[in-house]
């Protein structure tokens, strides 16, 4: 029995980067959903197109990257903070993404594909839709995932929809992680692996993903 979608919040969508307003409401946050979407998954070849937030609130914010866009200034102070943790599912890609779209280096990160493969090792499946599932109780819809981000005038409701809700039950997955690695006794370990997202974030960037693969 999956609960039914409520709306955020409060849901933004910027030009360019966050205003003042909300950069100052997610500077105090202890922790911050992330994701991204891009043109493809070739870091360099395929531009960052979206960037979306979500605080422990549920206040969503989307910001809309242009096309030559190299920097946004007040991301970059939220996502370079040590003092908050930028929660993402597949943090190694969006790191990578952020880097080479915004020259924006992430600080203190939580992955919860990383941690859930290491503490849900009782199922293979471990993609954000069956995650949330599982230790949310929502269905997420991922129609939307493969289509053209690169429109950011025109991006549907159907499509930011999907950009949102994609951050909005990371918090709380994070949680339930964090208590299940713990009573594995694999939290340090997950600690460490996260430590290492940048690094191979930026092999991915560098294309020597398959150097390091076999």
């Amino acid at each position: 029995m999956t609960n039914t979608f409520t709306a955020p919040k409060d849901f933004v969508v910027f030009n360019g980067d966050l205003n003042k307003e909300w950069l100052k409401k997610f500077e105090i946050c202890p922790m911050l959903a992330v994701d991204t979407e891009a043109m493809g998954l070739i870091h360099g070849r395929d531009r960052l197109c979206l960037v979306q937030i979500c605080d422990p609130d549920d206040n969503v914010a989307c910001v809309r990257i242009k096309f030559g866009q190299s920097s946004a200034p007040h991301l970059k102070a939220i996502f370079e903070n040590k003092a908050i943790e930028k929660i993402f599912h597949f943090a190694r890609f969006d790191v990578a993404a952020l880097s080479a779209g915004l020259d924006i280096n992430v600080k203190t990160i939580f992955c919860t594909k990383i941690a859930s493969k290491l503490g849900r090792t009782y199922t293979p499946r471990h993609g954000l839709k069956d995650l949330v599932m599982e230790l949310v109780g929502i269905e997420l819809d991922k129609h939307a995932q493969s289509s053209d981000w690169g429109r950011i005038d025109e991006l549907s409701e159907k499509q930011l929809a999907y950009a949102a809700n994609d951050t909005r039950y990371l918090i709380e997955a994070r949680k339930s992680l964090e208590l299940m690695l713990k009573r594995e006794e694999r939290w340090e370990l997950a600690k460490r692996c996260f430590n290492c997202i940048p690094v191979f974030s930026e092999l991915d960037k560098l294309r020597f993903t398959n150097t390091f693969e076999h």
